[in-house]
């Protein structure tokens, strides 16, 4: 087993370590919301803290309730009974990987801890590269041949796995795309794992969107949590949505469960059966969380194009994947030291997503450059321009100084430090 440190706690360790020996590092590879929770939810879980039994296994009745509703305000008709709630998604992605068995298609690039996920339960993942243009989904016309490769040699596969939206890539699937996904998942027999983690902060609530489960209800899993909508990544709790009649799938999990988490936290657990209520004042906090996101990732975006890196515009979350390539400065790893460690900033590079090492993309994560304390934070929320608050504003001609230093080096220049690239105290 080759199982390493998840490369975005590694790198988010790593860049901690520099910060607080002095150097200004502009923290873009780490995915934390980067906002303030909201007061509601704390005290929400204040009043619960004297909850200190363990729980049903799949988590509270009121829980799995309130996630019903949340689904089936979205089209999805869910009974408390199908939804098993954990420690975060990441957990029951993990747990749904032991149940189902088997190997998984993976879309190319993915998420770094779904391939490190199936390495730790024995799953050999077949990584199938996204559509151009597209991220989070294998491209249907490649995957048939690869499962069909796969089982002549012997293998079992048993699932594909889709993001909507994406990370790394901050790209949505088209419809159409999924659509045929699941004619090809029906054809061969495949359970689909939908990670639905992003839906809530698509920059633009217009574009279409369709889950797996609005076409193969019958076959498709939903994972989804509150640690990116409201910005609650270290209450972990996660819940996931089983299709109709999955009883021996809900079985196996539950019995994973048990033997992992046992159940999650139950003060925890009350507050998130409020948030999935979906009381106006959360809907809120998402809907200024998403167009904070929105704004940044497109300015920060618009940095990258300035230097000619090629790479479509995010569409959720907060991430964006520019390929600089055409600078012909090496491959992703080489390209990801010298942004951090001469123009101090800091990304993830390709080729931990599962990319190719020889291609010089990066994950790109905005959502720390909201600012350093939660009162800066509160206040890039609200504003109406977010954009030109002077420590946001500081960060992004930061970064448009640091990219613009790579580029004469493909000209054979003198390499030179970043300028502002010194020990002094810096925003996030």
């Amino acid at each position: 087993m080759s199982v390493t440190l998840s490369a975005t706690l590694a790198a988010n360790e790593d860049i901690d370590r520099r910060r607080r020996a002095g150097e200004r590092v502009l923290h873009l590879a780490f995915g934390e919301a980067g906002l303030p929770v909201h007061p509601a939810l704390r005290d929400r879980l204040a009043a619960a803290s004297e909850r200190n039994g363990y729980g049903p296994v799949a988590g509270a009745s009121e829980l799995r309730t309130a996630a019903a509703g949340y689904w089936t305000r979205r089209g999805l008709t869910t009974d408390p009974e199908l939804v098993v709630c954990g420690p975060g998604s990441k957990s029951l992605l993990y747990g749904l990987l032991l149940a189902i068995g088997g190997d998984v298609v993976l879309p190319m690039p993915s998420w770094v801890s779904y391939a490190a996920q199936a390495d730790l339960v024995g799953s050999r993942p077949i990584l199938v590269p996204a559509p151009p243009g597209e991220g989070g989904a294998p491209d249907p016309d490649l995957v048939a041949a690869e499962v069909r490769r796969a089982r002549a040699q012997g293998r079992t596969v048993s699932s594909l796995l889709v993001t909507l939206p994406d990370n790394p890539t901050g790209r949505l699937a088209r419809p159409e795309t999924i659509g045929r996904l699941v004619e090809i998942a029906r054809e061969l027999d495949l359970m689909i794992i939908s990670d639905e983690i992003y839906r809530d902060i698509i920059h633009d609530p217009d574009v279409p969107y369709t889950s797996p489960a609005d076409l193969a209800p019958e076959r498709t899993v939903i994972t989804t949590g509150l640690s990116k909508s409201l910005a609650l990544g270290g209450w972990r709790i996660g819940v996931a949505r089983l299709p109709a009649g999955a009883h021996t799938l809900r079985r196996s999990l539950l019995a994973v469960a048990s033997e992992i988490w046992s159940a999650p936290a139950a003060p925890v657990q009350e507050a998130a059966a409020y948030a999935f209520g979906e009381p106006p004042e959360l809907a809120d906090r998402i809907t200024r969380s998403r167009r904070l996101h929105g704004a940044v990732a497109k300015a920060v975006h618009e940095r990258f194009a300035e230097i000619g890196a090629v790479a479509p515009p995010p569409q959720g979350g907060f991430y964006l994947y520019p390929d600089l390539s055409h600078l012909g400065l090496g491959g992703s790893a080489e390209i990801t030291k010298l942004l951090l460690e001469e123009h101090g900033i800091g990304v993830l590079p390709g080729h931990a997503f599962g990319d190719d090492p020889a291609a010089a993309r990066v994950r790109v994560a905005v959502s720390l450059l909201y600012g350093d304390t939660p009162e800066e934070r509160l206040t890039a929320l609200n504003s109406a321009d977010p954009l030109k608050l002077p420590w946001i504003a500081d960060n992004l001609d930061y970064l448009s100084r640091g990219l613009k230093g790579l580029a004469p080096m493909r000209h054979g220049a003198v390499r030179e430090r970043h300028p502002a690239f010194v020990p002094t105290p810096c925003h996030s």
